[in-house]
């Protein structure tokens, strides 16, 4: 059966991430590779990945981020400035 948690936008980081209300122990039993979309403001992706990931510039992550909770990204960008996303919008992980 799909398992989905939703949460919430709650601040930007000063790496421009955006940092979710969604804690590392709440995301505990979900996969952290392919099974899982994460979503927020229309633009979806896959995996969550470690802070100390390898990703090359330019590429929407998921992390769990030095916050101890969730963060979505674009590697050496501002999301925010980026995309527009803001403070608020909807965060949805699904798997």
């Amino acid at each position: 059966m799909p398992q989905k948690i939703e949460g919430t936008i709650v601040s930007i980081s000063e790496a421009g991430y955006l940092v979710s209300d969604i804690t590392a122990d709440q995301l505990a039993d979900a996969p952290h590779d392919e099974q899982v979309t994460v979503s927020c403001g229309g633009h979806d992706t896959n995996c969550i990945l470690p802070v100390d990931h390898s990703e090359p510039e330019s590429t929407l992550l998921a992390m769990i981020g030095q916050s101890g909770s969730l963060e979505i990204g674009i590697v050496g960008m501002n999301i925010s400035e980026m995309l527009g996303l803001k403070v608020g919008e909807k965060v949805v992980v699904k798997w």
